[in-house]
């Protein structure tokens, strides 16, 4: 007996949430307070969308940008356009200019939504934006009054009343593109990743697995990711299939909005990088009793390693479990998760041995092959002590770049992720560092991470960022920079006493230094690119280089 070949599209999935909960909940925050919409309106809202791009030209394969933050006209661009063939290119309203430049161009977009409240930012492109024909703001409270020198400007609203509430979703190729996501551009211009319906229902199917996020219907989402980075982490995708309520934080990201709002909507579950996290514990810490977390189970946690001292408060003081992840914008991005129990031999284990497990960054995900190779491409025994670069293949993980092939970020049908780590013997992945953010002392590594993990467990650190800088002997040694929570005072004594605890005397920091705030990149990870160039601009030499 054969099997219906029906292709795996996204069109397939997305209403669903709508046709089983149609009653639940999309939630925008707002100046005042939140903004409602049930998830019937939110689809047919979509499916009126697909129309009015379909009427202003838009066809199968064309480039809608979206310039946006996380609220339910974003989700309702991502439904439109994934259903009507589509592709939505995703617009990090925290580059640059000359970086949104490139990559207006280098897509070709052909029409623009736009939060109303960052239209100045998107109007800095005015005259360099040719392919763009049509540009469509999407107003929230307090930016009614809109005006702009955009080519075609119409508000959202007015360009989709009276269009019909039901779109025909077109059957296209499943490996037809549907997402388009741009690398933050470390080195170079950013590099365009193009996402197909089939890696990403395949990656939807996955990311709801009960040992990966388990997502349910159940659940209420706050994805405080932003939408624009790497497709949200892929959550809008999965709570649109499943019919979660979805709670959206839009431009409000300040821990006190962000916790008032997981606490009244009751969240589940919500996403963020650490910063995001350390930010809202110590807010709950400096205000006990003013806010009830108690509907909170789970915390994703992604961009950077969370320092194991945050995964342990967040179980002991609130009971949630904070599920470390590790991807790219190249691996759509979900890759590994860690989880307190991930096999049964694990559920007895102490919560000592259970936690040690959390802060590594977790097991591959069913249908992706990882491993660690040497220079020379080969394979690095799994122990735990061998480290190698990582490279991953799969379903779901980029082959070459939009428009942009560069073989030389490939080997073999492997995706060269640029980041470094081990593999112990119960196949956990363990990041060391980023290749270029490794610190090279003597012909041996030392982990950037592992050093600012430690440093954070430090009472009264907030925050630690460990870059390297140049040695004429040692090549290279590592300098911590601190911020401090308020009030607080920690000497450079007790921080490297407390290094010392761990790690071996030629790896500990030659000098660390108190900062007000650690410069973070557009995907809200410590941008250290920054930081070295800001210490090589003030004339920063190691204190046994100083005269």
């Amino acid at each position: 007996m054969a099997m219906q070949r029906t292709p795996l599209l996204m069109s397939n999935i997305l209403d669903r949430g709508a046709k089983v909960a149609p009653n639940e909940e999309i939630v925008t925050m707002t100046e005042t307070g939140v903004r409602r919409q049930t998830y019937k309106q939110t689809r047919d809202r979509a499916h009126q969308l697909a129309h009015a791009l379909a009427a202003a030209g838009i066809k199968v394969g064309d480039r809608v940008g979206t310039f946006m933050w996380n609220g339910s006209r974003h989700l309702e661009a991502y439904h439109a356009c994934a259903g009507m063939g589509a592709v939505l290119h995703t617009l990090n309203v925290r580059l640059g200019e000359n970086d949104l430049d490139y990559i207006i161009n280098h897509a070709e977009d052909q029409v623009i939504i736009v939060d109303a409240d960052i239209l100045p930012l998107l109007e800095k492109m005015k005259d360099r934006m040719p392919t763009v024909r049509q540009v469509i703001i999407a107003t929230e409270e307090g930016f009614e009054g809109w005006t702009t020198e955009l080519p075609n400007p119409i508000d959202y609203e007015d360009f989709i009343a009276g269009q019909p509430t039901n779109y025909e979703w077109p059957q296209i190729d499943e490996n037809s593109p549907m997402g388009l996501c741009y690398t933050s551009g470390t080195t170079g211009h950013p590099k365009g990743v193009e996402y197909e319906h089939r890696s990403q229902y395949l990656h939807t199917m996955t990311q709801c697995l009960t040992d990966s996020m388990g997502l349910s219907g159940t659940d209420t989402v706050c994805g405080i990711v932003p939408m624009f980075h790497a497709m949200g982490w892929g959550i809008p995708w999965s709570a649109l299939m499943l019919g979660c309520k979805q709670v959206m934080p839009h431009r409000f990201m300040d821990p006190g909005r962000l916790i008032e709002l997981m606490s009244s909507e009751q969240v589940t579950l919500s996403a963020g990088v650490p910063t995001i996290w350390q930010g809202v514990k110590g807010l709950y810490e400096a205000n006990p009793g003013k806010y009830d977390l108690s509907s909170l189970s789970r915390l994703t946690c992604g961009g950077s390693s969370p320092p194991p001292s945050l995964i342990r408060w967040f179980w002991d003081e609130l009971d949630v479990e904070m599920i470390q992840g590790w991807g790219m914008t190249e691996t759509s991005p979900l890759a590994t998760l860690s989880r307190r129990v991930m096999k049964r031999s694990q559920l007895s284990l102490t919560e000592d041995e259970q936690f040690a497990n959390v802060a590594k960054a977790g097991q591959l995900m069913p249908g992706i092959e990882l491993d660690i190779f040497d220079e020379d491409f080969n394979r690095v025994p799994h122990d735990g002590e061998s480290v190698g670069e990582i490279l991953v293949r799969g379903p779901w993980i980029c082959s070459e770049y939009f428009n942009n092939p560069q073989p030389d970020k490939f080997h073999d049908g492997w995706l060269i992720t640029g980041d470094v780590g081990k593999i112990d013997p119960e196949e956990y992945l363990i990041i060391s560092d980023r290749s270029k953010d490794l610190v090279k002392s003597g012909g041996e590594w030392i982990s950037s991470v592992d050093l600012e993990n430690h440093i954070v467990g430090v009472p009264g650190v907030a925050q630690a960022c460990v870059v390297a800088q140049p040695h004429p002997k040692w090549d290279e040694r590592p300098v911590a920079l601190i911020v401090l929570e308020p009030g607080k005072e920690v000497t450079q004594e007790q921080v490297l006493a407390h290094c010392e605890t761990a790690f071996a005397k030629w790896q500990l920091p030659d000098e660390v230094l108190y900062i007000d705030a650690i410069p973070l990149t557009s995907t809200g990870k410590m941008d250290k690119k920054v930081v070295r160039a800001d210490l090589d601009a003030k004339g920063y030499q190691l204190p046994s280089l100083r005269s």
